[in-house]
């Protein structure tokens, strides 16, 4: 077999989905690390009056690809814009430009979906399934293709506690299910829609399980291949440790986090957070298009599987993101921070609610309380009100754990040459948590926020502030407490002096035995 940027050379190649977190990264992996791609066609919506054109071009403006700038500075002349809708019959797409394409693709990436986790069911079915249906005819017509490769998740089965690498049957026949949508109003499909999504949270997981069934049962004799990803972060190595360019995901929470928003979620310290860096998910896909396209004559009856986790290979836990998140963001602060970053998880609902209202919503409600008579609007609440609304979505993944299988993952790596593995690195045994949990925090702040390091300094100085303040409000806090309750009682008072006469017999007993020491 040639190597992976052998493999490459001289094709052209399909991406749908290029503009958003994946397919950008896949689209500069691909012509950095493949400089012998003949072209990439990118399939890309016109949007706020922008040309497809201009998007693509504004969004390889961008510190992601600095890197292949500096190494190939004439990469943009193999991206070609084509200007597409999915969700449009025959993806909206010219006829030139459709002849275009069934002439010269020999490779498809379909990146393509909403990644909003409670779409409403019509529309997720439209982005996610009939797409999928649409890309998939695209690709019957195409001359020369020699792999197409879904990229779904992980998730897409989460209604099971074991998942195979392999594709399960859904629990309605997707063809009914499209037919049946046509003609139902949208009230009446929001009624059947926990019917329907039965255990899996939401309507994400549901239409993406759906997809890939679509693709078993539609794929014909197109070679094929799956991607599933679990929760993807922040890169890894590539183009440079911490690249994160949205709010999505953890992305958000974190920051949260590290504005000292969020001080409680509800998890479990113990599930395994199946976080995977997008470098690790996107070198995954180039090569298992490397692996099925070469295999494609001796290929298995069988559409390969790859689950793209971590958990089973190195696991990291909730409470060790908790531990990481809260000392990063403490040695590195985020500016203006609202208070000290002390984020806590909580496996208990009702706990969790109780510190919810005493963190969130008080705090919240008092700030804007200020800010109104200050002459200012209240924010506050609002971002409080749509952290919440994140952290529902996110609680079904920080409560459980999964057992994902990866033989297929495996087999992929000890298929590659040793140097593919170095420039196609996917293997997460080598992952320092603690380091790359410190750069995606760093990230965030670098490339979400905008914040300079310069800027360090000052943070801390903020932030040693709000921990005065913090020791000043406890102090009168329990000087209140004190001059209210304590001072007026002679029994707790007597209970209050019986504690501290307690507290120091304690300390001086541990005084006298270290002096003995």
């Amino acid at each position: 077999m040639v190597n992976i940027p052998e493999y490459y050379a001289g094709k052209n190649v399909l991406i749908s989905g290029a503009t958003g977190f994946m397919g950008k990264v896949l689209l500069e992996k691909l012509l950095r690390s493949c400089p012998g791609v003949k072209a990439v066609y990118v399939l890309v919506r016109s949007k706020a009056g922008q040309s497809p054109k201009a998007r693509v071009a504004d969004m390889i403006n961008c510190k992601l690809f600095e890197r292949l700038q500096a190494e190939q500075p004439d990469f943009a002349e193999k991206i070609i814009a084509v200007n597409s809708e999915l969700t449009l019959l025959e993806l909206d797409l010219s006829k030139e430009d459709q002849g275009i394409l069934v002439e010269n693709i020999n490779v498809v990436f379909h990146c393509a979906a909403t990644i909003r986790f409670n779409e409403p069911l019509k529309d997720a079915m439209q982005l996610n399934v009939l797409a999928t249906q649409k890309m998939l005819a695209l690709a019957h017509r195409m001359k020369h293709l020699e792999i197409f490769i879904h990229v779904s998740t992980a998730y897409a089965h989460c209604d099971r506690e074991v998942i195979e690498e392999v594709v399960y049957p859904p629990p309605v026949n997707y063809r009914k299910l499209i037919d049946s949508l046509d003609w139902m109003d949208d009230d009446l499909v929001a009624t059947l829609t926990p019917k329907l999504i039965g255990e899996r949270p939401n309507t994400y997981t549901y239409t993406k399980a759906l997809a890939e069934y679509l693709v078993q049962q539609e794929a014909g004799d197109l070679n094929v291949a799956i991607v599933r990803p679990s929760i993807v972060g922040a890169s890894w190595k590539e183009p440079f440790p911490g690249w994160i360019d949205n709010f999505n995901g953890p992305s958000g929470i974190f920051i949260a986090a590290g504005k000292g928003i969020l001080r409680t979620m509800r998890a479990s310290n113990d599930a395994v957070a199946d976080l995977v860096p997008v470098d690790v998910v996107i070198n995954t896909t180039l090569a298992a298009a490397w692996f099925s396209g070469s295999q494609r004559v001796n290929r298995p009856r069988s559409i390969l599987v790859y689950n793209c986790t971590t958990g089973g290979i190195n696991p990291f836990r909730w409470g060790e993101v908790e531990y990481c998140i809260n000392m990063t963001f403490k040695n590195n602060p985020l500016e203006q921070a609202f208070r000290r970053p002390n984020v806590n998880l909580r496996s208990n609902p009702f706990t969790n609610q109780y510190w919810t209202t005493v963190s969130h919503t008080l705090p919240a409600l008092l700030y804007d309380g200020y800010l109104t008579l200050m002459g200012h609007k209240p924010r506050m609440m609002k971002t409080i009100t749509r952290l919440h609304k994140a952290m529902m979505v996110l609680e079904y993944f920080t409560s459980h754990s999964w057992v994902w299988n990866t033989d297929n993952v495996a087999m992929l790596l000890s298929n590659m040459s040793p140097e593919d593995k170095k420039v196609f690195n996917f293997d997460v045994r080598q992952l320092n948590w603690a380091e790359y949990m410190e750069s995606y925090c760093m990230g965030t702040k670098k490339y979400v926020l905008n914040e300079e390091l310069s800027g360090l300094p000052a943070a801390r100085k903020h932030l040693n502030k709000l921990r005065n303040i913090r020791y000043t409000f406890n102090t009168i806090l329990v000087v209140l407490i004190w001059r209210v309750f304590i001072a007026r009682s002679q029994m707790a008072r007597n209970i209050w002096y019986f504690v501290v006469s307690l507290c120091f017999k304690f300390l001086s007993y541990f005084r006298a035995s270290s002096t003995m020491r």
